[in-house]
């Protein structure tokens, strides 16, 4: 899974980086870093909860996260 950036719509808010740090790199403002990031396997459903948490819609899923059973 991938997921793709849209920088001019970041606001700042971290609230990616809220659930998984590790994956929403952050500058020292609380911006999104530019590029897309690649999400390992293990780590999609975390990621994916990070990404739509974006009140700005910021980042958009490429690929469909794992379901957990």
């Amino acid at each position: 899974m991938r997921i793709i950036v849209q920088n001019a719509k970041c606001q700042g808010h971290a609230r990616c980086a809220a659930h998984a740090p590790h994956i929403f790199k952050l500058d020292d403002a609380g911006y999104i870093l530019p590029g897309n990031i690649e999400v390992a396997e293990g780590e999609a459903l975390i990621a994916s909860r990070g990404a739509r948490s974006c009140p700005e819609r910021a980042l958009k899923l490429d690929g469909e996260p794992c379901s957990t059973s």
